[in-house]
């Protein structure tokens, strides 16, 4: 597996993301194109319609659950991390820190968390911020 960094660490699905995406917006493409071609406008709008619904449900339903469980175990994971690390709670400072700042300490390898934790709690960096500080970047390959 290649090692992961902040400018690799997104992924893709390929059957999600390669397949059935662009198959919905040819689709989409062909219905919008035949209902202004068409005697039938109001059909192909209809249909069009459908498959705009289609691309959006999909879309949200794929994003909302994996992201909503991977938050989860990534908030946990983390708490355990930095207990492990400096031998106190993160719940202590937790609050503090938004979303994106958790997701992003992450990828800190426990050699990193504690201080970068500590600035990232003092100087509010962002999300993005605190990928870019990393030195030794952790892959997360599991996520979702």
């Amino acid at each position: 597996m290649k090692d992961q960094s902040y400018k690799n660490h997104i992924r893709f699905y390929p059957p999600h993301h390669f397949v059935y995406y662009p198959i919905i917006m040819a689709f989409l493409s062909f219905s919008i194109y035949f209902a202004f071609t068409t005697v039938d406008v109001l059909l192909w709008s209809f249909i069009s319609a459908i498959f705009v619904v289609l691309f959006c449900l999909a879309f949200m339903l794929r994003q909302h659950y994996a992201l909503t469980l991977q938050n989860r175990i990534v908030r946990l994971e983390l708490s355990y991390r930095y207990l492990a690390v400096t031998g106190n709670r993160l719940e202590l400072i937790e609050d503090t820190l938004d979303d994106s700042q958790l997701f992003a300490l992450r990828f800190a390898p426990d050699e990193e968390l504690a201080a970068l934790t500590q600035k990232a709690v003092t100087e509010n960096l962002s999300g993005d911020t605190i990928k870019k500080s990393i030195k030794n970047w952790k892959g997360d390959y599991e996520r979702v």
